[in-house]
This record gives C-alpha cells, structure tokens and sequence, in this order.
C-alpha cells in the first residue's frame, strides 16, 4: 500500500459539481488500495473575492485580521469535499493547516513553512480515513496566529505534506493534463511533457509558467519528493517532475518549453552617475521596498558624459511604492530621470539541453526577428534564455520560438477550464 498526497485547485473545485468529481476520484484512489491525503484550494475566485472585499473595508487592511479572512475560502472546499467523500461511504476528516501541524513563521501573507508535525493526519490514516488539509495556511507557535503561505501556497503545503510523510509521490491536480512545452492557451500546439526536471521546472515556475508555484517546486527538490502534475478533468497519467541527480540520463532534450510572463514592469533609471556605488545606492532603496528584481541591463554609454541608463524589471504589485521611493531618494542617488513602463512582457525558453547544445541563442533571436518581435532587455542563465518585449507581441514570441524549436505538437492541447492551476 503506497501513500499519496493530492492537491486539487481552485478550477478543480470550482462548483458542486467540481468538487463531487474530485471526491470521486479521490474515492477511486483510495479503492485502489492507497492512503491519500488531499490538500485543496479555495473554489474557484473565492481568494480573489476575499480579498477585494477586505480592500473594500479597509485599504490596508491589518495583516492579522486579513489572513483570518482569506483562509476561510479553503476551510469551505475542505469541509464539502469531506462531506462528498463520506456521502460516497469512504470516512474523510478535514483540517484546517493548524490542525495539519503546519507550523510557520509569524510574517502574515507570505510565511515560510518551519516544521511540519501532521500528527492528526497521521492518525486520520492508520484509521483507514482520507485526510484532507486545507492548503495555503499554517500556525505560529509563537504568536498562536494564523498564517498564510502566499500565492501557489497550496502547492507547498502538499508537498511538505508529502515530504512530512514520506509519501511516495504528491500529485498536483490542476485544469491541464500537465506541464506543457508551453501555455496551451497561448499557443495551441503546445505538447504535453511526459518528464520534466526540476531544474527546468524551477525555470519555468520562476518565468511565468502557472503550473506550479516555485516554492512548492523547490521544496520537492530539496526534499527529494515525486512531483507528478495531472488534471482533475481527465485520466491522463500527466507529468512527472524528477530529480535529475538522482536519475541517470543517457541525454536530455535540448529544450522543455517555452513560458511567458506578464506580470512585471520595467523602470529606467536615466542619468545615473557612472561611478563605483551608485548601482548600489540604488539597488539598497528598492530591496528596501521588499520588491524582487528580475533582469536588469545596464546600457552602453557612447558618450563620456559620466553617467549611465540602468533599466531593471519587477512585478506590477511593487512597482508602485518602488517609483514612490526611487523619487523620493532622487537627490541620494543622483539621476536625472525616471521612465516606467507598464506594457512590458516576458518569453523565456528552457531546456537543461543548453548547455551542451550550440545555436540555441542563434535559432531564438532568428525565430523573433522572423516574427519581428523587438527585443528589449535579454537575460540568461545555463538552462535559460528570457527577452522582454511589448505585452503585445508576447504570444506571437511565444508561438514563433515554439515552433523554431520544432516544440509544436500534431494537435492542439487541451485546456479544460479556468486559468492552469
């Protein structure tokens, strides 16, 4: 008998009707003779929903209050999937992430997992009943307050899970068959992947793709936990993400895919003194500000006149307060102007292939030239190539790089609802 950890998101319990086919499928798992535990999402745009109506209370709502708030739309999906469950004659317990020993730190809105002691579900189990946790939360020892993990924080609750409890694989339901070479809403031919490593996962998770949240992804890496990604939709046996140091590969395909971001802004800083320290000053004030930097690219200066462009990218949800403190430090650091641009997208390729493969660069930037794609700002690391462009063109990148790299599939994908996850 094999334990398995399933995570089902917000479009897989999106409804009634979602959530009596997820305990269906949850039933057959557990007919097949397997333990399962289940992390779950909020249903459907129940988050979302929460959240607005906090800003509608209040513009800043008090942290505390705020993850008390937004942690009740799992506690409604946990509690009627349980009551599906047992509706179908298998025992099922829900616990919220608290009862799940799901222990964080005490920073409300993106806490850090610290330890895991999932005694109640353990006990669930050897009672013959499917547990099932509420995903996105914890407990702080110290504060006894509840905590949310963030966004994709249900992913990483299933995977700690699963790593808590040696289980042996966790699998993550969403509304696509799996990780795909890239968005099947975007480009239709993209192809379904039968492996996937976690180093290009992690690449893709950190470019845009919204199959998996990063975190969860790199907390299965680090603590050595099968990763298999799958739709609540269909049967299809989905994606496994593997460890690649753990598995010999007589040789890896050049590319994985293709994943496109449109969540960030991109500021240039104009005139900036071209002078040891200056990029610091100005880097200290937008850490300051919790902002997470993406690319940066310093421009060539062709006249000596003593000062440089740096031009750098960052979610929209920082971008705000960023330019609030870059003008209000405009004297400290000494440029000459700001430029903001909101219009801006991301089309990154991966592939651990890379390395050992030459003309990658080369086919990547005929392929956009072709399609005449403008390319802004580049970014590279061993298993990947990033350009930012207009918002605009960023789905024709996305297709005209797809089909360079002989990534289009016989047919179009099939996407089944909601948004990939």
């Amino acid at each position: 008998m094999s334990l398995i950890v399933q995570k089902y998101g917000g479009s897989s319990v999106g409804d009634a009707e979602g959530i009596r086919r997820v305990a269906k499928r949850i039933v057959d798992t557990k007919r097949e003779g397997h333990d399962v535990v289940v992390t779950v999402s909020a249903m459907g745009d129940t988050t979302d929903d929460l959240i607005d109506l906090a800003h509608q209370i209040a513009p800043i709502p008090d942290p505390r209050e705020f993850d008390m708030l937004v942690t009740t739309g799992e506690r409604i999906s946990m509690a009627l999937l349980a009551m599906a469950i047992k509706s179908m004659g298998y025992d099922a317990r829900s616990y919220t992430g608290s009862q799940a020993g799901m222990i964080t730190d005490a920073k409300h809105g993106d806490a850090r997992i610290v330890d895991v002691t999932p005694i109640r579900v353990r006990e669930a189990l050897d009672e013959g009943a499917i547990a099932i946790v509420a995903g996105f939360q914890g407990f702080n020892r110290d504060t006894k307050d509840i905590t949310t993990l963030g966004r994709g924080g249900s992913d990483t609750t299933a995977v700690a899970l699963a790593a808590a409890l040696k289980a042996d694989r966790c699998e993550i339901y969403s509304d696509v068959d799996g990780v795909f070479s890239a968005d099947p809403r975007i480009v239709p031919k993209a192809r379904k992947l039968d492996r996937v490593s976690s180093e290009e996962m992690l690449e893709l998770a950190g470019s845009g793709s919204k199959i998996l949240h990063i975190r969860a992804v790199e907390y299965a890496r680090r603590q050595g936990v099968t990763l298999v990604v799958r739709s609540s939709f269909s049967s299809d046996p989905g994606t496994i993400v593997y460890n690649p140091n753990e598995e010999n590969q007589v040789e890896e395909a050049t590319i994985a895919g293709v994943a496109h971001d449109l969540s960030q802004d991109k500021i240039t800083v104009v005139g900036l003194p071209d002078v040891p320290g200056s990029a610091a000053t100005l880097f200290n004030i937008v850490s300051q500000q919790g902002a997470n930097i993406d690319m940066i690219v310093q421009n060539v200066q062709t006249q000596n006149d003593g000062v440089t462009d740096i031009s750098f990218t960052l979610p929209k949800t920082s971008s705000e307060q960023v330019l609030k403190a870059l003008d209000s430090a405009k004297a400290e650091v000494g440029y000459e102007e700001l430029r903001f641009d909101d219009h801006i997208g991301k089309v990154s390729l991966v592939g651990s292939g890379m390395r050992t493969n030459i003309g990658v660069s080369t086919t990547l930037f005929e392929s956009l030239s072709s399609a005449g794609i403008n390319i802004d700002m580049i970014s590279t690391s061993e298993i990947r190539i990033s350009i930012v462009t207009n918002a605009d063109l960023v789905p024709e990148a996305a297709r005209a790089i797809h089909a360079a790299f002989g990534l289009d599939g016989e047919s179009e994908a099939v996407v089944y609802a909601g948004t990939g996850r």
